[in-house]
C-alpha cells in the first residue's frame, strides 16, 4: 500500500477499520457495515467499558476526551462512582445484550475477572469493534491462541491492558541487551511479593445472599455455578482458580514483559513448578515456575542463546549475586535480572531503575542500538490507552497487540499449568503448535489437596483433624482441561 494509501485510512475519514469475517481479507471503515461501527461525533472514539467498578475505570480515566457511550457491568453497587462519572453512558449487565442493542460502539475496554476475558473480547472482535482487554489477556493458554487469531482474522486495533509496555525503560533495557552490554544471556530471574489477597484457600461455608444490584449469574458466566460470597466478589476473585489466575496471572504480565520482549522468547519447550499446598480451589500462596526457552535468532550485536527463567511469587526471591553491590535494585516487590556472560542487569517492573553490573561494581552501559518509544498523545491521558485510541482512529499497531499479547499470555498463564500438575514430578515438554504436553500417559494420576470448606464460626476438633484430604484425577484428562476450558452455563465462543 502506497503511502497515499495509508493516508486514508485516518480518522479524518473513518474512526475504526475491520476486517471482512467473510471469504477473503480486505480493510474496510467499520461504519461502512451495518451495525459494525459509528462515526463519532467531534473525531472521538465511542468507547463501550465492560467491567467498570475496579481497573476498567482507570483505563476509561486514561481516554480523555472521548465519548464514552456504553458502562457495563455486573454489579451496579460496585460501579456506581464510574456511572455517576460518565452518566450519558448507558447502563447494562450483560455485554451480550449491549453489544447486540447499542450500535453506536467503535471500541471496547473490558476489565472484568479473568474468567471472562475472551468471550466479550471475541464477540466484540467478531462485530468490527476495537479491544482494549487488561491483563492477564487471558484465563487459559487456548484461549490466548484464539484471540491472537481472531485479531488477526478480523483485524481489529488490539491492546493488552499491560501499561507498563509503553514505559521507556521497557526500550532502554531492549537497548542494553541488543547492544550485547550483556554479553550471553542464559539466565533470568523474575521476582512478586503478590499476592496481596487471600490465597492457597478452601470454599468458604457459609452461604451470603446475593446483593440486589449484583447478577451473580452473570459473574458465574462460564463457570461452574457455586453459591455468591464475598470471598470471590470483588477482586479477591483472583486467588480462585474458577475465576482468576493467582500472582502469576496478576503480575506475570508485568514482570515478565521485559524478559519476553527484550529477550525476543517465544513458546518455552519446557517448563515446570514447585510451591506451598496446591488445592483444588485457589492458588498456592507461594510459588516457583521455570521455563526453557530455546535460543532465538542472534542479533547484529547479541547472541540469544537457550535461556532458563525462573518466576517466584509470594516473597520468594532468587539469590542475589555475590559480587553484587548491596544497593542493586532487588526490590522485594518485584523486578528482574539478566545474567549475561560479560555484566548482569537488575531492575523493577517494567525496567524502572535498572542498572548494570559488571564484576560487582556497576557501570553505565553504551548502547549501539536505538528502538522507538511510544509517544505521549498532546490530550495527556495514559500512554497506553492514547496510544490503543490514535490507533483505531488513524491506523497502526499498539505496543501490546495481541499479536504480541496473546503468545505472550500463553507463557504467563501456562505457569499455572506447572503449578497445579506439580504432583507427577516431571518437567512438562510443550507442544506449541498442538497446544498440547507431551509427556503425560494416558493412564497418569494427578494428586491435589482437597481442604474442607471455612467457616467464620469455631471450627471443631474433629473438623479439623479432617481439614483436607487427596482427590486424584486423571492427569492427562485435567491438563487438557487448565489448557482449554470447557464452559458451563451455554456459553461458548
Amino acid at each position: 500500500m502506497s503511502q497515499k494509501e495509508k493516508s486514508l485510512f485516518t480518522r479524518r475519514n473513518f474512526i475504526g477499520t475491520t476486517a471482512s469475517v467473510v471469504a477473503g481479507f480486505s480493510i474496510i471503515p467499520s461504519h461502512a457495515v451495518a451495525g459494525l461501527g459509528h462515526i463519532a461525533p467531534s473525531d472521538k472514539l465511542n468507547i463501550a467499558g465492560i467491567g467498570v467498578g475496579g481497573k476498567g475505570k482507570v483505563n476509561l480515566r486514561n481516554m480523555p476526551g472521548q465519548n464514552i457511550v456504553a458502562l457495563c457491568d455486573v454489579d451496579w453497587d460496585y460501579a456506581e462512582g464510574v456511572f455517576k462519572t460518565y452518566p450519558d453512558a448507558k447502563k447494562w449487565k450483560d455485554f451480550r445484550e449491549m453489544l447486540e442493542k447499542q450500535k453506536d460502539i467503535d471500541a471496547v475496554v473490558i476489565a472484568t475477572p479473568d474468567h471472562t476475558h475472551t468471550l466479550p473480547a471475541a464477540a466484540a472482535m467478531e462485530m468490527g469493534k476495537h479491544v482494549y482487554l487488561q491483563k492477564p489477556l487471558t484465563h487459559s493458554v487456548w484461549e490466548s491462541r484464539y484471540l491472537t487469531e481472531l485479531a488477526e482474522r478480523t483485524g481489529v486495533v488490539t491492546q493488552m491492558g499491560n501499561e507498563g509496555h509503553s514505559n521507556d525503560t521497557v526500550y532502554e533495557v531492549a537497548e542494553v541487551v541488543h547492544s550485547g552490554c550483556l554479553g550471553d544471556i542464559k539466565e533470568a530471574h523474575v521476582w512478586t511479593n503478590r499476592p496481596i489477597w487471600r490465597q492457597g484457600m478452601p470454599k468458604p461455608l457459609k452461604e451470603v445472599k446475593v446483593p440486589k444490584t449484583l447478577d451473580w449469574d452473570l459473574f458465574i458466566g462460564p463457570a461452574e455455578m457455586r453459591p455468591y460470597n464475598p470471598e470471590y466478589h470483588p477482586w479477591i476473585w483472583r486467588g480462585w482458580w474458577d475465576y482468576g489466575t493467582g500472582a502469576l496471572g496478576d503480575m506475570g504480565c508485568h514482570l515478565l514483559d521485559v524478559p519476553y520482549y527484550a529477550l525476543q522468547l517465544t513458546a518455552p519447550t519446557a517448563f515446570q513448578a514447585s510451591s506451598s499446598l496446591v488445592n483444588t480451589e485457589s492458588a498456592p500462596v507461594s510459588a516457583q515456575v521455570s521455563y526453557l526457552f530455546p535460543a532465538r535468532k542472534n542479533l547484529p550485536y547479541c547472541a540469544l542463546p537457550e535461556l532458563k527463567l525462573t518466576w517466584y511469587d509470594g516473597g520468594l526471591m532468587p539469590a542475589r549475586p555475590f559480587d553484587i553491590a548491596n544497593d542493586a535494585p532487588m526490590n522485594p516487590g518485584g523486578g528482574f535480572m539478566f545474567v549475561g556472560s560479560k555484566a548482569t542487569l537488575i531492575a523493577e517492573s517494567y525496567g524502572a531503575k535498572w542498572k548494570v553490573y559488571k564484576n560487582g561494581q556497576e557501570i553505565k552501559p553504551e548502547t549501539r542500538v536505538e528502538i522507538d518509544r511510544v509517544p505521549d498523545d498532546p490530550a495527556g491521558g495514559g500512554r497506553h490507552e492514547m496510544h490503543f485510541v490514535n490507533c483505531c482512529k488513524d491506523g497502526g499497531k499498539p505496543a501490546s497487540s495481541f499479536e504480541y499479547a496473546g503468545p505472550f499470555n500463553e507463557m504467563v498463564v501456562m505457569g499455572n499449568l506447572a503449578v497445579r500438575m506439580q504432583s507427577l514430578q516431571k518437567t512438562l515438554l510443550w507442544d506449541s503448535e498442538n497446544l498440547k504436553v507431551t509427556n503425560i500417559s494416558p493412564d497418569e494420576t494427578l494428586v491435589t489437596t482437597k481442604l474442607l470448606p471455612f467457616s467464620s464460626d469455631i471450627v471443631t476438633r474433629q473438623v479439623e483433624r479432617e481439614a483436607a484430604h487427596t482427590v486424584k484425577w486423571n492427569a492427562q484428562e485435567k491438563c487438557e482441561e487448565w489448557i482449554k476450558h470447557t464452559y458451563k452455563n451455554g456459553w461458548s465462543l
